[in-house]
């Protein structure tokens, strides 16, 4: 009679520990279907997925049109049911549509879920199923505009760099470019030669992936960032440029040496004096400046879904006063993408509010049925809406009266801030950067352009960018 308590109390640690990995179990069980229904798109796109092979089986690879309804990209099917997959437009979208041949990129990597599977009608498919046809994929609408990517393609030309055109109340992509390109529909003869290419990184797009020094352009993060630590006197800044700063050992030229005079904090600005500039990053303090450059979103992720690096800067509570004079100016280590930039510019141009840049703006079945619709979606507010009027306010003056007057006097109003980045020892050597918006009143879209080792962002980026406005507003 008292041997079965001490047998029970032999079984109770079994039992605990069974009853332990079952629960274990059955929480792996659980957080696995979780995530299978939550990340089924990740797992679909998994080159490792054995399904895809069966959908792009018994499925026809769907189309990828423009916003306007043109064809970018389609399977073509020959007389022997061989299927190619074929871009209308060569070149012209070959980092922005892509390709699915040897990987994916581009939207033919972004919206290959819906392009794989097929959403006909039970009807068309048992009709396909008789005559031993294929199911037509779901079509992929993307936000993209056939004229205003011709017209940016055509205003790079032969330079390598990129460009990016948004909708500043939307995020929708209008366009996007990066060169140097290739033509998609020799992706599978070219495919080595473009792999072993180390030099031009012609796979590589640009406009989200590419990391250059900002350059001037930064100075509207510097400018930020000295408006929130002194708010109330910085419309009172003054500074005498003498063409460059010197703290230290250290020392800033501004471009071309030039001497500016008597600057204030909005002629600083519009100038894009480095001197004043230099003599502002050396009195911020780094804490709050990195605060802001995490508001920000550099050394970040960002909301995107398109591949992209993160733009990366170095401000430490020890960092010395040549860094910061470096920093302030865009220069140094700091390194950010073109769509980055664009993002910001598109936050000033919202009242502060930060929109979800997006690509895909529909996708819909074989018969125009629309199984997934893609709204604009915020972000957050990175800046407030008294920052976002007062950057506004600088960047016009750019326009007005400094160094993107090429877009002064138009039929619309523009704001804007040019950079001219230096990116090695080289005197002379730089990359030209434009970024802003128009119309300053209301703002339609945002346009960012880079080109490499152009020179003055003022004499190149910014035609180019007055080509994508005018071109946008005749329309």
């Amino acid at each position: 009679m008292n041997k079965r308590p001490a047998k029970k109390k032999k079984n109770m640690p079994i039992m605990a520990v069974t009853y332990l990995f079952v629960a274990v179990f059955l929480g792996m069980m659980g957080y696995i279907c979780h995530y299978s229904v939550t990340h089924r798109q990740e797992l679909i796109n998994n080159s490792y997925n054995g399904r895809q092979q069966m959908l792009t089986a018994k499925n026809i690879r769907g189309t990828v049109y423009a916003g306007g309804g043109e064809i970018l990209a389609q399977t073509l099917t020959d007389e022997d049911g061989k299927e190619t997959r074929s871009y209308p437009y060569g070149n012209l979208f070959s980092h922005a549509v892509g390709y699915a041949t040897h990987g994916r990129a581009g939207v033919e990597a972004l919206g290959n879920y819906y392009l794989i599977h097929s959403n006909a009608p039970l009807s068309e498919k048992a009709a396909n199923d008789i005559s031993g046809v294929k199911y037509p994929g779901d079509d992929v609408h993307t936000t993209l505009d056939v004229k205003l990517q011709e017209v940016a393609d055509r205003a790079l030309g032969i330079y390598k760099g990129a460009i990016l055109v948004s909708e500043t109340s939307t995020g929708k992509i209008l366009a996007m470019v990066s060169k140097p390109d290739y033509d998609p529909n020799q992706i599978e003869e070219i495919w080595d030669d473009l792999v072993e290419d180390k030099e031009s990184g012609i796979l590589l797009n640009r406009a989200t992936q590419g990391l250059y020094p900002p350059g001037s352009t930064f100075k509207i993060v510097t400018a930020l960032e000295y408006m929130r630590e002194n708010p109330d006197t910085y419309p009172s800044y003054s500074f005498q440029c003498a063409g460059s700063f010197v703290d230290g050992a250290d020392r800033i030229n501004c471009y071309h040496g030039q001497n500016h005079g008597s600057v204030d904090f909005s002629r600083s600005f519009a100038k894009s004096c480095n001197s004043s500039f230099a003599n502002m990053g050396v009195k911020l303090d780094k804490s709050k400046f990195q605060d802001t450059l995490g508001d920000l979103l550099f050394n970040q992720e960002l909301p995107l879904d398109i591949n992209y690096n993160k733009s990366r800067i170095d401000v430490k509570e020890d960092s010395p006063n040549g860094d910061m004079m470096q920093i302030a100016i865009g220069q140094g280590t700091t390194g950010m993408t073109p769509i980055h930039l664009n993002m910001i510019t598109n936050a000033i141009a919202n009242n502060g509010t930060l929109m979800k840049p997006y690509i895909i703006d529909y996708v819909e079945n074989s018969t125009g049925t629309v199984m997934k619709q893609f709204s604009p979606s915020s972000y957050k507010k990175i800046i407030s809406e008294e920052e976002a009027e007062a950057l506004t306010g600088l960047m016009q003056g750019v326009v007005e009266e400094g160094t993107a007057s090429k877009l002064k006097g138009l039929s619309y109003t523009a704001a804007g801030k040019t950079g001219s980045a230096e990116y090695n020892l080289v005197k002379g050597d730089s990359h030209a950067w434009f970024t802003g918006f128009a119309p300053v009143e209301d703002p339609k879209i945002s346009v960012t352009v880079i080109i490499e080792g152009a020179g003055s962002g003022g004499d190149f980026a910014v035609p180019i960018a007055k080509r994508i406005f005018d071109a946008y507003f005749e329309e």
